[in-house]
């Protein structure tokens, strides 16, 4: 990588004041990180538009305006999530005008993306560099790694591409007629899957949240082909405890949370009978488990897959490592969709 310096290296030496660009969750975890490095944050900022004389950690919002006015030379800390074109032109414009950082942080899981990570794991992120099929692949790898640690958010910017490119170009979606969607959401990957596979025929639809799954069901009811399931995908038949949060992010992981409850869990090959040409997989942080749940049916019948690997510092090796455990004759991409920061992190794999 030929990087010496990591971004929280290099903030706890800066004498820049740190300002913080956003709130919410994603600050939240950047706080925390910050504080266990000794790393402070002498302001927060929003959009000018949505300043509202509020405070969060302890200080009061300020304007972009204000910013400017207050400090001469500053250091922007990014600290939420877009796919928005006017977002990201915007991610973008202050990246050229400013010294701006998108820290990268978990969205399930604990542990920091630093040097010393990628050093200690540095065998098993070349070893699963060296199964991807294309070059392409291996710069979205190697351009993630880069940002992880730098925090640069041109890295990710060289590397976008489009849901269209990984359908026409490495899947087979002529070819799927039962399809399996773990983490389905409202509904909405199940109807990519319906205008995208001509032939499907029948597409088990895992979702574990009670609230998506009364639209993904609102949803199945006009569309006979989705069977919705409400569980979540796991390596065994059980019952988890749930952090039901409601919205994409909700996820087996936090069983303490106030919005907790039990929920099914349910392996693939039990959902599906061991049957499927394309099983997609985006269960906030599940997907090792979701694999393993699966391994009969991608033993047997080698489907094509889509797993997100972005959840987790250990998704971006372990899990193209463990789909070459479980069936070594696949072929391997690495396809990266407009996001910041790295989410919509996608692993292909394909006969």
């Amino acid at each position: 990588m030929n990087i010496k310096q990591d971004l929280w290296t290099y903030l706890q030496q800066t004498n820049k004041p740190i300002v913080m660009y956003g709130m919410g969750n994603g600050a939240d975890k950047i706080i925390e990180r910050f504080n266990s490095l000794g790393i402070t944050v002498s302001d927060f900022f929003a959009s000018d538009g949505f300043v509202r004389g509020h405070s969060f950690h302890g200080k009061t919002v300020l304007s972009f305006s204000e910013i400017k006015e207050k400090y001469d030379n500053f250091i922007i800390i990014l600290s939420f999530a877009s796919s928005l074109d006017d977002v990201l032109d915007l991610f973008y414009s202050l990246n050229e005008s400013y010294e701006m950082y998108a820290p990268d942080v978990p969205v399930t899981g604990v542990g920091t993306f630093n040097l010393e990570y990628y050093l200690s794991n540095k065998e098993a992120f070349d070893k699963a560099r060296s199964l991807f099929a294309d070059e392409i692949s291996k710069n979205v790898f190697d351009n993630i790694i880069k940002y992880k640690l730098t925090g640069r958010i041109s890295y990710l910017k060289e590397i976008e591409t489009t849901p269209d490119d990984a359908w026409n170009n490495i899947l087979s979606p002529e070819n799927y007629k039962i399809c399996v969607d773990a983490g389905a959401y409202n509904g909405d990957t199940a109807k990519e899957m319906i205008d995208r596979c001509t032939n499907v025929g029948k597409i088990f639809a895992l979702e574990p949240d009670n609230r998506n799954f009364k639209k993904l069901s609102a949803f199945a009811e006009t569309e006979s082909r989705i069977l919705p399931i409400n569980a979540a995908a796991w390596n065994e038949n059980t019952v988890l405890r749930f952090d039901s949060s409601g919205n994409r992010n909700a996820n087996p992981f936090s069983p303490n949370s106030k919005k907790s409850i039990d929920i099914d869990a349910k392996t693939v090959d039990g959902v599906c009978d061991g049957k499927a040409d394309y099983i997609k997989y985006d269960v906030e942080g599940a997907e090792r488990q979701a694999l393993i749940g699966s391994k009969n049916t991608i033993a047997a019948c080698s489907p094509d897959l889509l797993i997100s690997v972005y959840h987790r510092n250990e998704d971006l090796f372990d899990l193209p490592l463990l789909v070459n455990e479980l069936n070594p004759n696949y072929k391997l991409y690495l396809r990266k969709f407009k996001y910041v920061p790295a989410w919509d992190l996608n692993l292909y794999a394909v006969k």
